[in-house]
């Protein structure tokens, strides 16, 4: 029988976000997250098999992301002048976790970071803003240089950190705001859509009242 709504849609969703005060840090790793970052998985509520691991972190300084994917039989594939298409992964936030709207504001951000697709071989990480779709407002404008990020590809698959600054989030404010509007697509070129909760069966690119919630946690990890 096939589901009419899916049981993801039927509940909101609100994860909390670990606090690691040195980040972005200086070594060979951007980020290097601990097991604690990790979002949890609804596949088993979605009757469907993650292939990514996505972790999350944040501190007064900003908000770091990092991806991991494995069993790949293919090289991942990166445009970076197309949006959604590449291997890699989208994110959206919500600066004021506004969820009674339907249209993004000027605290609604949307990234998309690909292990490959820069550089004058195609082989470097890239990080780059794009504007929400149908929003009525815009965020100013962040430049890509100001995003770091580093990925190391391997053959069964990659890993990708990034880091947003606060001065790339606006209104980023986690004393005040300690709570975010947030949303991923991860996508794969063999096997398809990850989502963190509904896809794009519904207007998750577009609509931050379907994105979840994040509640930047007081606690703070030290590695």
């Amino acid at each position: 029988m096939t589901t009419l709504i899916p049981p993801e849609f039927l509940f909101r969703y609100t994860f909390p976000v670990q606090q690691i005060k040195d980040l972005p840090r200086r070594g060979k790793r951007l980020l290097n997250l601990p097991t604690e970052c990790t979002l949890p998985s609804l596949s088993e509520l979605a009757r469907r098999q993650d292939y990514g691991r996505v972790q999350i972190a944040w501190n007064d300084r900003g908000f770091g992301i990092s991806v991991s994917v494995d069993g790949k039989t293919h090289p991942p594939v990166g445009d970076p002048e197309k949006l959604g298409v590449s291997d890699g992964i989208r994110v959206w936030i919500d600066t004021r976790c506004t969820q009674t709207v339907h249209r993004a504001s000027r605290f609604c951000h949307q990234f998309e970071f690909l292990p490959v697709g820069g550089g004058e071989d195609g082989m470097q990480p890239v990080a780059t803003m794009w504007p929400v779709a149908r929003a009525s407002d815009d965020p100013p404008e962040v430049d890509s240089d100001l995003l770091p990020i580093q990925s190391d590809v391997r053959e069964d698959g990659y890993r990708l950190e990034a880091w947003l600054p606060a001065e790339a989030l606006f209104g980023y404010d986690p004393v005040e705001q300690p709570k975010l509007g947030f949303m991923y697509l991860l996508n794969d070129s063999e096997r398809g859509l990850q989502c963190l909760s509904i896809g794009e069966e519904f207007p998750i690119v577009s609509d931050p009242s379907l994105w979840c919630t994040l509640e930047l946690t007081s606690e703070v990890q030290r590695r």
